[in-house]
């Protein structure tokens, strides 16, 4: 049975996207309260400050727990029989320099904008445990983007070396240290259960991928793939849209009846079955 908890830190549900609205725009009233208590010497308005920095601090809390199911997710689905703390601590270091970072005017959800973070920081770790150089790790992971940009291929070594723009006998080397690393992955069935159960974010897709089902799906993409990867309910993505969930289940049969009917078909679904 997993814990609750990553980090020391108890994982919290995901917020919808109201909420995550409104926690943003607590944790920047605080940021820009912290700011001006540098700079402010009334007594009242710092005490005023304060509170509002306090608020602020405690919304970035509530952000971050209610985002670790994401790094434990990230965690379980690299499955290496490293430490899963050492890679769960990992995963919340890179949660919490996206926080950091993120730019909530950009429109997009912290969680996606996390991702990237929480994988960079794990991939990382594993790097480490594994005693592998940043260089093996980069081509080893680029090996793995070549492989899931076309799944219906087997790529030569020649194929390899001039995706990744190395020698053949580098790619040979690198193919074999990525059959090690994948060979270090945790067997027990609870654990890859979990591993099968693991929702992929829209960052780690192929680029052709996201770019048909967007086509394809138009407006109602985002609310099409949290349905299909169960990350969201209908009931949460129907009122985030503030409309019934008789009406989105109407939109999203019809993005499931134009990606049936697309000459995609077949590629698309060999991808999601590798899932």
């Amino acid at each position: 049975m997993s814990s609750t908890r990553v980090g020391g830190l108890e994982i919290l549900p995901p917020l919808s996207l109201e909420e995550e609205r409104e926690i943003l725009r607590e944790i920047e009233a605080g940021r820009r309260a912290g700011l001006e208590l540098e700079s402010t010497t009334d007594g009242e308005r710092r005490r005023e400050l304060r509170g509002v920095r306090d608020r602020g601090e405690r919304a970035e809390t509530l952000l971050i727990q209610s985002t670790l199911a994401l790094v434990r997710h990230r965690v379980v689905e690299r499955g290496y029989r490293f430490s899963d703390e050492d890679l769960e601590l990992a995963g919340v270091e890179g949660l919490v320099n996206a926080l950091k970072r993120f730019d909530p005017s950009a429109g997009t959800r912290f969680s996606t904008y996390a991702y990237y973070w929480i994988t960079k920081m794990v991939n990382q770790a594993i790097r480490q445990q594994a005693g592998l150089t940043e260089s093996e790790m980069d081509h080893i992971l680029a090996l793995q983007r070549l492989r899931r940009s076309d799944l219906t291929k087997t790529f030569s070594t020649r194929e390899i070396a001039s995706a990744l723009k190395i020698s053949p006998e580098r790619a040979r080397e690198i193919r074999e240290l990525e059959r090690m690393l994948v060979n270090r992955r945790v067997v027990d069935v609870e654990r890859a259960d979990e591993i099968a159960q693991h929702t992929p974010s829209v960052d780690e897709a192929p680029h052709w991928i996201i770019e048909t089902l967007k086509r394809l799906c138009g407006v109602d993409f985002d609310a099409f793939w949290q349905w299909t990867f169960r990350t969201t309910s209908i009931e949460e993505l129907a009122r985030a849209r503030g409309i019934s969930r008789q009406a989105l289940t109407k939109r999203l049969d019809k993005c499931r009846r134009a990606v049936r009917e697309s000459p995609d078909a077949a590629r698309l679904q060999a991808w999601f079955d590798r899932l």
